[in-house]
């Protein structure tokens, strides 16, 4: 497993596992046999109402073909979906623990998602492939779908190559989306953000808190994670210091303490 460290706006490097290859792959397959149910009941769906309509009218020509597309849209719109509404992670991915992150180890935005999804090349290419293997087992005859079948596997090869030969583990989508996919351990949704459930009777001791960025929020959060995890008390001691140093805190709180106290108050302050 490979881990790649990430420099925080803090100047301290958090360590990020990176999945194995077979965790990917498998996460993948997971997604394609999801997609591909869906797609059978889809197709059973459109037969039904092809055979209810009247194919000799224009119009329901249209309405047909309107169906389709329809009936076809979350499959193109499968992942981009899922990775926005489950914070970095598909079924798939949730099955095996792993999660799409920015480079920077915080959450990724939607841009990133959006542009991650659009190329997203491979995935693609064998869900058509998968469509035309089963709609004509014979395809193979026909030279120009062999061309195209192989064109296809050659951009699932490249994307394979890129994931297992470069540093962070990054696809062609990863690459231009500036994402990272890293383990995670399974968690609920509100675990997996910056935002943890305060009570209404909190009071915040840190207000300046709100003056740092979303992203210096994700990295306090990776920080302390990672320094309880580590049990690194100079890594948690270092953050609070340039945090206290910015903010112009004087706190006497331990490290760890104090990193979680900023954290709930962030959480409390921004909902109100």
């Amino acid at each position: 497993m490979g881990v790649i460290k990430v420099p925080t706006s803090f100047n301290i490097e958090v360590e990020f596992e990176i999945p194995e290859f077979y965790r990917r792959l498998i996460s993948l397959l997971i997604d394609i046999l999801i997609q591909f149910f869906y797609l059978k009941i889809a197709e059973q769906i459109y037969a039904s109402i092809q055979r209810g309509s009247n194919m000799s009218s224009e119009d329901a020509g249209h309405n047909l073909w309107a169906v389709g597309l329809l009936l076809t849209l979350p499959i193109m719109i499968y992942h981009a979906v899922l990775e926005i509404t489950m914070n970095g992670q598909s079924i798939g991915k949730k099955i095996m623990g792993i999660r799409v992150v920015h480079e920077n180890g915080g959450r990724a935005s939607i841009s990133q998602f959006l542009i991650r999804w659009l190329l997203r090349v491979s995935d693609v290419w064998i869900v058509l492939i998968i469509l035309i293997l089963i709609s004509d087992p014979t395809v193979f005859r026909n030279t120009e779908m062999t061309l195209i079948i192989l064109a296809a596997f050659g951009f699932l090869i490249t994307d394979i190559i890129l994931a297992v030969s470069s540093k962070k583990g990054q696809r062609i989508g990863d690459i231009l989306a500036h994402t990272i996919l890293i383990r995670t351990n399974p968690r609920s949704s509100i675990e997996e953000t910056v935002f943890q459930e305060v009570a209404d009777n909190y009071k915040p001791m840190y207000p300046q808190i709100m003056q740092l960025s979303d992203r210096d929020i994700n990295a306090i959060k990776s920080i302390l994670e990672t320094a309880k995890k580590k049990g690194d008390f100079n890594m948690a001691a270092t953050a609070s210091e340039k945090i206290k140093a910015h903010l112009k805190i004087d706190s006497q709180m331990s490290p760890f303490d104090f990193l979680e106290i900023l954290l709930k108050d962030y959480n409390y302050l921004s909902v109100k």
